[in-house]
């Protein structure tokens, strides 16, 4: 396995259209417990989010772009809620898919649309604080530019991208430690293809430019923050 070098031919089975619903179902539901393990988004709560939301003097408006099922959001806001915190969550994903799982759960003070960065441009949307999770190692070079683009353009406070770092021991980590939850799930064949299509640092810092700042927070991690520009 060559890991020295991003691989962004791969394809994600779940990004497949026509891919069995079932097995895309049970891939969703259970990235929550993924997430909650690998993500890291409790250390990013305590460390910055909590003040940032906490700073404003209104309801804050966080947007995570490529929500997928929720789980991040669902996390998060439980965790707001528990330090009283008053905020209003925006969940947005193109993929009906993923915004049909999304919207069955029942989260307070969260809402879910079926678009992308540029639709909530257009609509004129625009937010105290942008994230995203393990979306930018999905995009192309160009894709990822316009999407960093849009992100802080919906933002008039700070982006916080969260994804992937590549390596060779999280290759071989994920691959061994998915093991008990993979089964009826895209999640082994999907998240050692995510590895490989990620980044590592310093080629994400060159890919998204000086006006981005790329810090690798815990092992085999990823956060590309920028301020906003809305």
């Amino acid at each position: 396995m060559d890991l020295s070098r991003r691989d962004d031919t791969l394809r994600e089975l779940m990004d497949d259209p026509d891919c069995d619903p079932e097995r895309l179902h049970a891939t969703l539901r259970r990235f929550g417990i993924v997430n909650r393990v690998v993500s890291g988004w409790d250390s990013l709560y305590r460390a910055r989010l909590r003040l940032l939301l906490a700073d404003l003097d209104r309801p804050a408006r966080v947007l995570d772009l490529g929500s997928g099922g929720g789980d991040v959001i669902a996390r998060l806001a439980g965790l707001a809620a528990r330090d009283r915190l008053d905020v209003q969550w925006t969940g947005a994903d193109p993929d009906p898919r993923a915004h049909r799982a999304a919207c069955a759960r029942a989260i307070p003070g969260a809402t879910f649309v079926c678009a992308d960065a540029e639709d909530l441009l257009h609509r004129g949307d625009v937010f105290d604080l942008v994230i995203s999770n393990h979306v930018l190692h999905h995009l192309g070079s160009p894709e990822l530019v316009e999407f960093a683009r849009a992100s802080r353009a919906l933002s008039s406070g700070v982006v916080l991208h969260n994804d992937i770092a590549r390596s060779r021991r999280a290759y071989w980590l994920y691959a061994v430690g998915i093991t008990p939850l993979a089964p009826g799930t895209f999640l082994r064949t999907d998240g050692l293809r995510s590895i490989r299509r990620s980044h590592r640092r310093e080629e994400l810092a060159v890919a998204l430019g000086p006006e981005w700042t790329v810090t690798a927070p815990t092992p085999f991690r990823l956060l590309a923050e920028a301020p906003g520009r809305a």
